[in-house]
């Protein structure tokens, strides 16, 4: 049957129709597929060839996170006075963006900077601290182009560091003498060296000494145009006693050394930045992490273009925590006055000052609590004619204090068994085959008890005890038979009980602990048992006579008392953290009589002994220890050593009263003249120490009552 030829028409219309419709649909297809294979082009082209600057705008928008210095704590008296403060001091800092900048961006930012300050006012001072090496940074900023077509093919292959040391030296003389070095080019490059000197993320002080108020006001105004660089309230301390105890407050480091660098990791490791002041000496350092205080803590937002558009305090900044010291300062600079005085005294005095004497030390404590009272030191400086402050010297100079170490010895010699309450030894000299006549200062008698030779301060009883101590047999000019060596580290095991030659403990983050003798001949541990071989510091004597007076309970003596929070800004303290309460090192190894017998030995010797006739009518109760070592000087001419002087070494131990000792002491004056003639400087501090000390503690009771009243 035929079809119509309408219908025929139809059907070869639609059937063109179709067939066309794939085609249109290939075409939509091949279209979307270059335009995503464009965009994934473009997507590689940002990615890689793009996309340092692409992540460094990122970074530029997101928040970076900027730290703020806050006050150290501050440090107090016994009697809440502040001796420690701080000092507001204005500074500008620049704090590096995350992965840096160039430093062709950083010298644009010390022009901007530039604009407002001048970090170093004196021209001769600035024209030095640039160096040669600085301009020919410089001038390779501004021509890094022409340095390019200096370099050899080899020298083009260089790591960067060494191509850019080669780059440097390419720079000639006539290449710096075309640019004119105004002061304020140089202005531009110091500050360009301080923001190289900074560390990512980590604030740096750009200036703060010299800055002014107008130069702080105008950064401050123009921040938004500065990146990275903040306008500051840094700190610095203020020593209210400057000179007195200054040496064991400590020091920090500065600005620009920041953290030590060989201690980095601890640092670091505990939320320190690379700029962060920190303490290096004394208390600062050892209690760092209470006067550290909490950095405030800023978040800032920048856009792409660099500028600051929003900020936010994300940590609050606190202050470092207060101590409060055992000293009171009013007792502390009267000690002071009267080493000074003292030593005056004894130099001026022709008996005393043999050309050798210039130093005297004193320490002061509670041998109950080993609380710090007071802690002196003065050197003559003979060559300015005048008398320095220097009271570290009692914890880090060691001397051989004579025989105020003896109550040790005899406390040994109970020990070992080698004497016991009442033993009478014979007192005629000792003489051991090939060392000199070992002798007291003066014959003593036939023999003496163990209480009567510290009342005398007899040598050879200490002597004999060291012998018997040994094991050894004694015949007068013969060697000591079967002596056994081991006795000199028996001996000093028993003196590092009281701390003589040992660790006081101290709340500092160094000290001394003395020199041992190098030559363990059988005569030197007969010197050893009087105070004349090894050497102790002023330190150690007190602690170890504090340890008599405290019934034979060694005590860690401290300068810190207390941590509290920082005060509310009316000058005084806030609440108690933390009390450092007494703390027992050990208890001596002896018998509770023998240590009283050893105490009234002390006390006859101030009544009946070597020093009744200097304390003689003295108002309060005193037991005490004196020493003298011999200490000859030797100087060497014509290549020997030859003796120029005799000097001693003039040492004084004490404490009182008798029962509850509150105030404990030790004085070594070293190097002092001979004779009778010289003035008795050691019992002279003694005395006006404890008599000061008495007097300051009436005071404060009637004051006390008079506030009740």
């Amino acid at each position: 049957m035929n079809q119509h030829p309408d219908l025929k028409k139809r059907k070869k219309k639609l059937k063109k129709k179709k067939a066309q419709l794939p085609f249109r649909l290939n075409i939509l297809f091949v279209s979307v597929f270059l335009i995503f294979s464009l965009l994934i082009v473009q997507l590689g082209v940002v990615q890689i060839l793009n996309g340092e600057e692409a992540q460094r705008q990122i970074n530029q928008t997101e928040n970076t996170p900027s730290e703020k210095p806050v006050p150290r704590g501050k440090m107090y008296d016994s009697d809440f006075d502040l001796i420690l403060d701080n000092q507001a001091v204005k500074s500008i800092t620049y704090t590096p963006p995350k992965n840096g900048e160039s430093a062709q961006e950083r010298l644009e930012l010390a022009e901007k900077l530039a604009e407002y300050i001048t970090i170093i006012k004196d021209e001769g001072e600035l024209e030095e601290a640039i160096r040669e090496r600085d301009k020919k940074e410089y001038w390779y900023l501004e021509n890094s182009d022409k340095i390019a077509e200096r370099l050899t093919e080899e020298e083009q292959q260089l790591d960067a560091g060494d191509k850019y040391q080669v780059e440097l030296d390419k720079i000639t003389e006539e290449d710096l003498e075309k640019i004119e070095w105004t002061p304020d080019l140089l202005n531009i490059i110091a500050i360009k060296k301080e923001l190289d000197s900074a560390y990512e993320l980590s604030p740096h002080v750009v200036v703060n000494e010299g800055l002014t108020d107008e130069e702080y006001a105008k950064v401050a105004e123009h921040l938004y145009e500065l990146q990275g660089i903040d306008a500051v309230i840094d700190w610095e301390r203020e020593k209210l006693y400057e000179g007195t105890l200054s040496s064991f407050f400590g020091n920090l480091t500065s600005s620009d050394e920041g953290i030590p660098r060989d201690e980095s990791d601890f640092y670091l490791a505990n939320g320190y930045t690379w700029n962060d002041r920190v303490g290096t000496s004394g208390l600062e350092q050892q209690y760092e992490h209470v006067l550290r205080g909490r950095k405030e803590k800023v978040q800032y937002t920048t856009n792409t273009n660099g500028d600051v558009v929003n900020s936010e305090v994300v940590v609050e900044g606190q202050r470092g925590k207060d101590l409060i010291l055992t000293l009171d300062m009013e007792y502390q600079a009267e000690v002071d006055k009267i080493v000074e005085e003292e030593l005056r005294t004894a130099i001026n005095n022709p008996g005393s000052n043999n050309g050798y004497l210039q130093d005297a030390l004193a320490v002061v404590m509670d041998p109950q609590t080993g609380e710090i009272l007071a802690l002196s030191g003065f050197r003559y400086d003979k060559e300015n004619k005048e008398y320095l402050n220097q009271a570290y010297r009692t914890i880090y100079d060691s001397h051989e204090p004579g025989s105020s170490i003896k109550g040790a010895t005899v406390l040994a010699g109970y020990q070992e068994g080698v004497i016991d309450i009442g033993t009478r030894l014979d007192e005629s000299p000792i003489k051991i085959k090939s060392t000199k006549e070992f002798a007291s200062y003066s014959y003593l008698g036939g023999s003496n008890s163990d209480i009567e030779a510290l009342q005398k301060s007899s040598n050879v009883y200490m002597g004999r005890i060291a012998i018997k101590i040994a094991g050894a047999t004694y015949r007068r000019d013969e060697i000591l038979y079967n002596f056994d060596y081991a006795a000199f580290d028996t001996m000093r095991n028993y003196y590092s009980q009281f701390g003589l030659g040992a660790k006081t403990g101290i709340d500092l983050p160094f000290e001394a602990t003395g020199l041992t003798g190098t030559d363990p001949q059988q005569g030197n541990l007969l010197y050893l048992s009087i105070g004349q071989y090894d050497t102790y510091t002023a330190l150690q004597l007190g602690q170890y006579v504090s340890t008599i007076a405290n019934d034979g309970y060694r005590m860690r003596p401290h300068l810190v008392k207390e941590i509290r929070e920082p005060g509310n800004g009316d000058g005084t303290p806030g609440e108690l953290i933390k009390s450092i309460n007494p703390e027992v090192l050990n208890r001596v190894d002896m018998d509770e009589k023998y240590i009283e017998r050893v105490q009234d030995g002390f006390r006859r010797v101030v009544t009946q002994g070597t020093a009744s006739r200097q304390w003689e009518n003295f108002p309060y109760e005193v037991a005490a220890k004196t020493g003298t070592a011999q200490k000859p000087k030797y100087e060497v001419i014509n290549e020997k050593s030859i003796k120029v002087a005799d000097t001693e070494n003039l040492s004084l131990v004490g404490y009182s009263p008798l029962e509850n000792p509150e105030v404990a002491f030790a004085i070594i004056v070293p190097e002092n003249g001979t004779g009778d003639g010289r003035h008795q400087v050691h019992h002279a501090i003694g005395k006006r120490i404890v008599e000061k000390y008495y007097e300051m503690k009436e005071s404060s009771e009637d004051q006390n009552e008079n506030n009740e009243d």
